[in-house]
């Protein structure tokens, strides 16, 4: 039967150390949960970067198009208006005039899409199920979780590599 351990630490030092010190044993942990982004973690726990820029470029370029297109269709295709004398029968003539205007709805289109992206990706909008060990993580203490589902080591081993640790509280719950 598969174990979950959840160490807590009370300070993120502890945590790198303790994190690295369990890696460099062959444990591999699962997750770290802490109330600020502990810098340095991802590479020791073999966290990969993540794709949100890319998202963010792609949403970017959705507002990039939406924006150039409605401006088309609004200012050239159904109502073109003489404002200050510029031409209104094609956009290139008019694109420098329209570039403040398609910057702004490209960053608001970016900021949204990878807002939204990052609550779905992590699970935490309103509504979906929370995943939090501890809810004092959210204040001030952090917490390791380890499975033996994938680590080579028994319960055991990982139990006792885990007490040689500064650790604060030991939790150990069946999978």
């Amino acid at each position: 039967m598969s174990k979950i351990f959840h160490v807590m630490y009370d300070d993120d030092a502890k945590v790198l150390a303790a994190a690295s010190t369990l890696v460099g044993q062959g444990i591999r942990v699962k997750d770290v949960f802490s109330p600020f982004p502990i810098h340095g973690i991802d590479p020791i726990i073999g966290v990969k970067r993540t794709r949100l820029a890319i998202c963010s470029f792609m949403y970017a370029m959705t507002g990039t198009s939406l924006a150039l297109l409605g401006m088309w269709y609004f200012m050239i295709n159904d109502w073109p208006m003489n404002i200050g004398g510029k031409p209104s029968f094609s956009l290139i003539e008019n694109i420098t005039a329209f570039i403040p205007v398609t910057f702004e709805f490209s960053v608001l289109c970016g900021a949204h899409g990878m807002a939204l992206t990052y609550l779905l990706r992590n699970g935490t909008l309103p509504g979906m199920p929370a995943t939090n060990p501890d809810p004092r993580t959210t204040d001030d203490k952090f917490v390791v979780e380890i499975s033996t589902d994938n680590n080579s080591m028994s319960a055991d081993e990982i139990e006792s590599a885990i007490r040689a640790t500064d650790l604060l509280e030991l939790s150990i719950k069946d999978a």
